[in-house]
């Protein structure tokens, strides 16, 4: 007896026998629902045994038999209102369990968001893809599926997105392109640790998304929900179906404000603030012209994040300014980082340790913010030393920027195109799926082991074109990916660490050192980051001009 709990009040397991009652009365179920057939297996014992053994433990039980691979909507309607008379917690068993989980997912459509149904059932080992149109319309079988078909359908227009499709655009302008994103707004994220310095105004980093979709690319305006990729489609809200003959796969990045405790309470108000978001960063730079002594914290969490320099870019942007302003003796500036190192490539760590120094902020390694309560200005960090005991700590503030813990999208980690930790599973040189042939992805939600930043998204966009386009020619692909991510690491008003690097930490410099050494801090970086990568960004990238970013030819062994 293999029992697999979907929720607190519900559990589902293979066929069940008589002697097994009394183990499921000590597991604390207090009901049992039947949802195979009698005489549906040779071995498989009728329902009135399970019935009498059931009663004799004490236990509630119910038969809503279902035909193997016909669950109907009415059989979902009638598990529902069976489970909601009966005591909890209850378990339900069929021949496997998948009716049961099933008959749980119908009926929870409405109830539950489908990234929620499909996580827990993937969790208890049970795969939906096959009723997930009909989740998502409401647990009632789709009358009319729409479908929309195109040769290539990419999903998220963020900077990657809109620079798949334009280098493809670029390459083949007859080509058929949809993009799917709800978004009215696009954003330059990279700017708002500018706008957090100061140095931006937030107005400068944002634009319609309607202005950047590439001429001839449709915009499918909506959110999707899930992916067929063994029929070749995607699923939209509203069980809307577009199907492809390719696919490209880059929504970005989940923020998880809601893992640290108390958080989404105070954002943006009682000195917390985080650069993170549009609406925000503004509110950094207010704490920072304002704080004139106290305690300031900045938070990093485990990775993967992107961009893993914008916590610290904050912190050294911040004191900057404190100490223009003659104040930076006044303020406590801590570090608080889950990781156990300040910069992952060790080249540019003696360049930030300089200024770490000049600041006197003290770096805290392994301290993971759990909790924040704004109006007490407090806050409570997980300490997990390596061999030590976890130890929670409490730290009071005055002004705290908080980056937030992230994963990938609910409607990603619950695909088939992930892989066990949520991410889409690709070929980390040709950004291929390693199950989908016909799907590639990009950008922060891929599981290359590169940095995720705008920078990498701007190489990996005409990678994947390229190779999109030799699969349709039906040949093999043409460009690698060599992990190259950059992180211009602000620190101070004027000059940058200019960190390139690709896999494995290895330094792939733009620019020979004479103009620009990416391990000392240089006023050439900073003009760069200031004045040439915005229009670089919304005049090269999205339309579709791949300056410094060709791709690397495949080497042939």
């Amino acid at each position: 007896m293999d029992i697999k709990p979907l929720t607190a009040g519900l559990s589902v397991s293979e066929q069940i026998m008589p002697a097994d009652m009394q183990a499921i009365k000590e597991a604390g179920f207090r009901a049992i629902i039947c949802n195979r057939p009698d005489g549906e297996g040779a071995d498989q014992p009728a329902f009135e045994e399970i019935s009498k053994a059931a009663k004799k433990a004490g236990l509630q039980v119910a038969y809503v038999p279902i035909v193997s691979g016909k669950v109907t909507d009415d059989d979902a309607v009638a598990f529902d209102k069976t489970l909601t008379e009966l005591p909890g917690p209850v378990l339900a068993y069929c021949r496997t369990g998948t009716r049961s989980a099933t008959l749980w997912s119908l009926a929870q459509a409405g109830q539950r968001s489908l990234a929620d149904i499909l996580a827990a059932t993937k969790a208890a080992g049970y795969d939906m893809g096959g009723v997930v149109r009909r989740i998502v319309n409401g647990g009632k079988t789709p009358t009319d599926t729409g479908d929309a078909n195109y040769e290539i359908v990419i999903v998220g227009a963020g900077a990657g997105g809109i620079a798949a499709a334009a280098s493809l655009k670029a390459r083949k302008p007859d080509l058929e392109i949809a993009i799917v994103d709800p978004a009215d707004i696009h954003y330059y994220q990279p700017g708002w640790t500018m706008v957090g310095g100061g140095i931006f105004e937030p107005e400068k980093t944002s634009r319609t998304m309607g202005s950047l979709i590439p001429k001839g690319v449709h915009w499918i305006k909506s959110a999707v929900a899930a992916f067929e990729p063994q029929n070749n489609a995607v699923i939209l809200d509203g069980c809307r179906v577009v199907k492809y003959n390719r696919l490209i796969v880059c929504p970005g990045i989940k923020l998880d404000w809601n893992k640290i405790e108390g958080l989404v309470d105070t954002l943006g108000q009682n000195g917390v603030s985080s650069n993170y978001r549009y609406d925000l960063a503004p509110y950094t730079w207010k704490l920072v012209e304002k704080l004139k002594q106290g305690r300031a914290i900045f938070t990093q969490p485990s990775m993967p994040i992107k961009c893993a320099g914008a916590p610290q870019k904050a912190m050294y942007l911040s004191g900057d300014a404190w100490h223009r302003f003659g104040v930076l003796k006044n303020i406590d500036i801590q570090f608080n980082n889950a990781g156990g190192v300040l910069f992952g490539v060790k080249d540019y760590v003696p360049a930030l340790m300089d200024y770490v120094k000049k600041y006197d902020a003290t770096l805290n390694f392994f301290h993971n913010l759990v909790a924040v309560d704004g109006p007490a200005k407090k806050a409570w960090f997980d300490v997990a030393k390596p061999d030590t005991p976890v130890e929670r700590i409490e730290m009071e503030f005055d002004m705290m920027h908080v980056c937030p813990p992230q994963t990938a999208p609910d409607f990603i980690r619950v695909s088939a195109l992930a892989d066990a930790a949520g991410w889409v599973d690709v070929d980390q040189a040709t950004l291929r799926h390693k199950t989908y042939d016909n799907v590639w992805s990009l950008g922060d939600v891929m599981n290359a082991p590169n940095a995720k930043t705008m920078a990498a998204a701007r190489i990996q966009a005409p990678i994947v074109a390229e190779n999109i386009v030799a699969d349709m020619r039906g040949g093999s692909p043409v460009a690698q990916y060599n992990g190259y991510g950059s992180c211009p690491l602000t620190v101070e008003r004027g000059k940058i660490v200019l960190a390139e690097f690709g896999y494995g930490g290895t330094m792939l410099p733009s620019f020979p050192k004479a103009i620009i050494d990416g391990t000392k801090p240089s006023r050439a970086a900073w003009f760069l980051k200031e004045k040439m990568l915005p229009p670089i960004y919304w005049q090269g990238m999205l339309k579709g001009h791949e300056w410094m970013a060709k791709p690397e030819k495949v080497t042939v062994k």
